[in-house]
């Protein structure tokens, strides 16, 4: 299987998770949400990015002590799948806990219109998105 072959497969695998998401906070599914996507998803993108990295990240060139050594480091398609596989992993864990955390926080469900496409495509812009609304509505309904 190629770089780009692999690629395909894990966009349409994250895609899914990102639909289950979506899915199980329309339907009001904790499970779906918290164990399936929030656990689940992102455990299968991780033995997926594990692998990547036993099998390619030895025969690299580059490293994490320079931003040089970063940009030669992703030069290499099965690194930057590696890096794209844990921005997916790591975006849809945190889309799922910034979903539990509205609700938990008693926040309209409707504030994850914005924050999870934020998370989805931007992942720490869907972070602080949830941090600026939590303390906007927080300051609002403590000074009504």
């Amino acid at each position: 299987m190629s770089s780009s072959q692999l690629f395909q497969i894990v966009n349409f695998a994250a895609l899914i998770g990102w639909i289950i998401l979506g899915g199980s906070i329309l339907f009001k599914r904790p499970f779906w949400r918290d164990v399936i996507a929030g656990q689940g998803w992102p455990t299968a993108l991780s033995i997926i990015y594990t692998c990547l990295i036993i099998f390619f990240f030895a025969k690299l060139d580059g490293g994490f002590d320079t931003l040089e050594n970063v940009q030669k480091l992703f030069t290499s398609p099965w690194a930057a799948l590696a890096g794209w596989v844990h921005y997916l992993a790591f975006d849809l864990l945190t889309g799922a806990y910034l979903s539990r955390r509205v609700m938990e926080d008693g926040l309209p469900r409707l504030v994850l219109v914005v924050i999870l496409p934020l998370t989805f495509l931007f992942g720490p812009i869907g972070y602080l998105a949830y941090q600026v609304t939590r303390l906007t509505l927080r300051k609002v309904s403590a000074a009504a």
